[in-house]
């Protein structure tokens, strides 16, 4: 039923905050087109603290922040300035190239504040990987819901028990929030080649052994399906078909190696947008050193 159990690893994002990289994992890098994600907090800032990511480039995917808690403010090189809270979405699709940078707003930063979220790439198919950059923001209520048996679900995107998101992708996919009473279970929607279950919080038994928080889950074919133990559980259920492979170096990926040179020459050579409205600092390519 389960092929893996991929842990969360902590990595030190700067200013004191931290962050659970899932994917990619070393023994398996995608789960249906999904080829990163990491769990944001839960953490508090003190006053004068926040989230400060600069200006950076993506190509060849779609980038989509969820957060249970909190916001961040974001900026993008199309001109979108905006910040996301909690059940809403933010769809950036990367296509031949985009630019964004993602804060804490001056306000949450005067006062401090909590965040706790998910951000996941999902990688585009090699039809689209060169598509004009877009955004678009969903509100909450844009999402469709369903309750059942102590199980309650937001799809965030894609297709799954008899709902579709109004979410635009470029691939069959599902990401969907789910909350679990304790005793309550939720099956895997089972029309996809590949299929995944993040634990955000609580324990959860499938097929007879328990999982704690901080674990992704991945199913092989046939029926999967998690209940929550000892307490009500958060799980984020994620999977699609595959798009082939990918390559992933800092935040490009491609079906083509040349193209991930190509964007780190326009990088490092300016030749990408910054925002407009933050377009003061930057990150650097990694391989540049800092700046």
């Amino acid at each position: 039923m389960i092929d893996l159990v991929i842990p969360a690893r902590r990595k030190d994002l700067g200013d004191g905050f931290e962050v659970g990289r899932i994917l990619p994992f070393a023994r398996r890098r995608m789960v249906g087109p999904f080829i990163f994600l990491d769990h944001m907090g839960p953490v508090s800032f003190k006053p004068g603290h926040g989230i400060t990511v600069r200006p950076h480039p993506h190509i060849g995917l779609s980038t989509v922040t969820y957060l249970y808690a909190g916001e961040i403010m974001h900026r993008d090189s199309l001109g979108y300035s905006l910040a996301i809270r909690p059940g809403e979405v933010n769809w950036m699709t990367a296509g031949r190239g985009i630019v964004h940078s993602e804060r804490s707003s001056a306000e949450v930063r005067a006062g401090g504040g909590s965040l706790h979220g998910l951000q996941t790439w999902v990688a585009l198919p090699d039809a689209h990987e060169e598509t004009a950059p877009t955004f678009v923001h969903y509100a909450a209520d844009d999402l469709p819901r369903f309750e059942a048996a102590g199980a309650r679900g937001v799809v965030i995107a894609g297709t799954a028990f008899g709902l579709t998101s109004k979410v635009a992708t470029f691939s069959p996919l599902f990401y969907v929030d789910v909350e679990l009473d304790v005793g309550a279970e939720v099956a895997l929607p089972d029309a996809y080649e590949e299929r995944a279950a993040y634990i955000v919080h609580g324990r959860v038994d499938s097929d007879g052994a328990v999982h704690n928080a901080g674990n992704l889950l991945v199913f092989g074919p046939g029926a999967a399906t998690v209940s929550a133990v000892s307490g009500p559980a958060r799980l984020m259920l994620l999977g699609g078909d595959p798009v082939g492979e990918r390559h992933i170096w800092w935040n490009f990926v491609s079906s083509r190696e040349d193209r991930i040179e190509l964007a780190k020459t326009d990088w490092r050579a300016g030749r990408m947008t910054l925002p407009p409205d933050d377009n003061a600092e930057f990150i650097p390519l990694p391989e540049d050193g800092p700046r």
